[in-house]
């Protein structure tokens, strides 16, 4: 493998995105062959790479796990506050790492890889990627509110208005939302600013890939044909 930067290359080996990989080279837990390291040094297969005291390394199988987030558990590498975390209930042969975080108290389906660079695809932004939601709130749901909703709401906290999207009723106090962004807390941001209050978040799907009936803490892994199209959907190849 050629060389490249750090953080990519922890990104390329799945052990995190490019972004947490900055946050651990600047507190001093990736060391390259045996010397702290700084995110501007160059690696490749030669060199020796700790993350936290374990050997990390390119050229593993590209996996893809859909996840059930429990309530509870927080989106994190480390937290010493946090009760539970991810890896806390992953089981799995293989380092991954999530794309796109879920609040502490909000549930549902996180996709992980050992794959930086697909993660960093999906997360992104720019790429408009689904993700679908059912949103229980604590007040009957007007056409009023489903209006203000799916036409972009302004959050005056941020300074932005979120784009347009899907907002179905699906009962009396529960909505079907579709985003196509990744602002922080946004449906919760959202809610607040049309006076209503989130009471229960569950995400069901990120781009084609679905919770099905995964349960609380369960997952599988997806099989080649979902993995492709993942791939293809953000423009990527996949390598083994």
């Amino acid at each position: 493998m050629e060389q490249m930067r750090l953080n990519k290359y922890l990104a390329h080996c799945g052990v995190c995105s490019r972004r947490d990989a900055d946050k651990l080279i600047e507190r001093g837990e990736v060391l390259v062959n045996g010397t702290q390291a700084t995110y501007v040094r160059l690696v490749g297969d030669g060199d020796e790479v700790l993350v936290s005291g374990r050997r990390v390394q390119a050229g593993q199988e590209r996996v893809v796990l859909a996840f059930y987030k429990p309530l509870g558990v927080t989106c994190t590498e480390r937290d010493a506050h946090a009760e539970r975390i991810v890896s806390d209930l992953i089981d799995y042969p293989v380092r991954v790492t999530y794309a796109g975080r879920l609040d502490k108290d909000s549930e549902g389906l996180l996709l992980l890889s050992n794959d930086g660079d697909l993660i960093q695809a999906m997360m992104k932004g720019a790429n408009r990627h689904e993700k679908e939601y059912l949103v229980r709130v604590n007040k009957e749901i007007t056409p009023e509110f489903l209006e203000r909703m799916s036409r972009g709401v302004y959050l005056e906290e941020l300074d932005i208005t979120t784009r347009e999207c899907e907002v179905k009723k699906q009962d009396k106090f529960v909505l079907r939302m579709v985003l196509t962004q990744g602002v922080n807390r946004q449906i919760k941001r959202m809610c607040r600013a049309c006076g209503y209050h989130v009471r229960s978040l569950k995400r069901i799907r990120v781009m084609h890939v679905t919770l099905g009936d995964l349960k609380p803490g369960e997952y599988r892994e997806l099989g080649s044909t979902d993995v492709e199209r993942l791939y293809r959907d953000c423009g990527l190849k996949r390598q083994a």
